[in-house]
Order: structure tokens, then sequence, then C-alpha cells
């Protein structure tokens, strides 16, 4: 059954809309969505080929942790754990401008404003950048 699903671009904060191209379950493309107020029926190059990631042998789909030299499936509950126990350790070493945050365009503003409130009052460094900086 074919069938086209309406959404929303990841690929940066701007919100366009955009229709998959569905066939038995599985995503095909990617078109734009000419109703949507945002984009209005325009795309640039990375929301017309959206719907590649989805179907890459290459995409993560579990968290993976180094365990013995080889990378290892594991819980989600168990990768937050981890990080933040070496999160604790490099700064209980280093001090909290030993790490920093790197936050994203395919995320909201009120995403990356979380990040930097984060990296700023929780653990106390400045230290953070924005891949759209340029």
């Amino acid at each position: 059954m074919y069938k086209l699903v309406p959404s929303v671009c990841s690929y940066c904060g701007t919100g366009c809309g955009v229709l998959f191209k569905v066939l038995d379950g599985k995503l095909l493309g990617t078109l734009p969505l000419k109703t949507h107020p945002v984009n209005e029926g325009k795309l640039c190059i990375k929301g017309w080929n959206l719907h590649e990631f989805v179907n890459s042998p290459l995409r993560l789909k579990a968290p993976l942790i180094r365990i013995n030299g080889r990378f290892a499936k594991v819980t989600w509950d168990r990768a937050i754990r981890y990080t933040a126990e070496k999160f604790r350790e490099v700064m209980s070493q280093h001090g909290p401008d030993s790490v920093g945050f790197l936050a994203s365009a395919k995320i909201t503003n009120e995403d990356n404003y979380l990040i930097q409130k984060f990296a700023r009052a929780v653990v106390g460094t400045n230290n953070v950048d924005h891949c759209a900086r340029l």
C-alpha cells in the first residue's frame, strides 16, 4: 500500500513541512508539503534527501559502549548511567571546563537553549558550541 505521510523535516530547526513517500511500510522518498506555512512547498537539498538516513545500514539503532575493546549494544539506562559516570570522573579530575557541549541545528531552539543552560548552570562550563555558528 502506498501512502504519503506528513511530517516535519529534522535537518534543522526551521520546521519545514514534508511528505514521506511510504510503500508497504518502507520509506522511499521525501516531497515538500506545499500547504505548509514555513516552507510553502520548497525544500533545501538536505530536506529532499531526508529519507536516506532512515534506511541506511550504517544508522545506529541502539546505544553502544566499548567493552573489552569491542562495541556492545546496551540499554538506554546503562548508556546514560555510563555517560554520567564518565562525565563525573573527568570533571572531578580536571574541573568543569574539561568538558564541552556541542548543540545541533537538527534540534529545536528550545532544546538548544536547554543544552547551553545545562552546561552553564548545572555543569559550570561555558564550553558550548553549535554547528550553525558559521
